[in-house]
């Protein structure tokens, strides 16, 4: 999917949100358990119940390679359910030495590996240029690099001090050297909203994908004040507040519920850019 596709389907549905598949198969309706695939099952509802308010959708990997080779399955299945119109992000937070990284690369972008194709994935960007090149090197695909996350120990490394800047802005600064915001995107957890100013000094017009929002207890208002660009340029993900908001048969009607919700204030936050 290109920048201007996303850019269209932002604007089209009053939308920049992105929905967090994070299914834990101890957390679905029991009642889908019977069924020959829950997590699929489970899947398919929600994006059934969300796909006209989002704008993309986020399968975290750890919870499909926890399930081994049936959760694999459950991920193929899911991201072949997924509209083409709608972008797609593999949560793998990859990152290795540039032959691993090349088939790490391989494995989310080429269908003819591991039968996926995602639009694109988060990398770490630890080891440097090298190791994020390879996913790079697939047209049309997308890196989005891990810049300033919302979990507590982010400041262990991310917030240090490095020649008058923090780390997380050296690295922000670097990678766009690897590539344009065609190709490139950040990560800021939306409890980190006050650096959103600083960070689109670095990167005015790059996508930043923003987890947070929800149960992690991140501000939408705040990430959209100062993370909006003119061609929106946010993806706020949700993923714990409309999966299981709740966990009886009315699941999907209650997540569409929430994701609306957020969808109706990202209309007014557009509206106002």
């Amino acid at each position: 999917m290109t920048y201007q596709e996303l850019n269209h389907q932002i604007f089209q549905k009053q939308s920049y949100l992105c929905v967090g598949l994070d299914t834990d198969i101890r957390k679905i309706p029991s009642h889908l358990l019977t069924e020959s695939d829950p997590v699929f099952a489970f899947n398919k509802a929600i994006i059934d119940a969300t796909a006209d308010v989002a704008v993309a959708y986020k399968p975290n990997i750890a919870f499909y390679e926890a399930q081994g080779p049936r959760g694999w399955e459950s991920l193929q299945k899911t991201i072949e359910y997924i509209p083409r119109t709608i972008f797609t992000i593999a949560d793998a937070k990859r990152g290795d030495i540039g032959n691993t990284s090349d088939l790490y690369a391989r494995t989310f972008f080429d269908p003819t590996a591991a039968g996926l194709t995602f639009d694109s994935v988060t990398v770490a960007p630890y080891m440097g240029h090298d190791s994020v090149l390879p996913f790079l090197n697939y047209p049309g695909k997308w890196v989005i690099l891990l810049a300033l996350t919302s979990n507590p120990g982010s400041a262990d490394f991310q917030r240090q001090s490095v020649d008058d800047q923090e780390l997380f802005e050296l690295v922000i600064g670097q990678a766009q050297i690897w590539a344009d915001p065609e190709k490139l995107m950040f990560v800021v957890g939306a409890t980190q909203a006050k650096e959103l100013k600083r960070i689109r000094e670095i990167a005015p017009k790059n996508f930043l994908l923003v987890p947070g929002v929800g149960a992690q207890g991140g501000s939408l208002a705040d990430v959209s004040r100062y993370g909006l660009t003119p061609d929106g340029g946010l993806l706020v993900n949700a993923s714990r507040s409309i999966l299981y908001a709740s966990s009886g048969p009315d699941f999907a009607e209650r997540a569409r519920n929430k994701a609306e919700i957020l969808q109706r204030e990202m209309a007014t936050y557009l509206a106002g850019i």
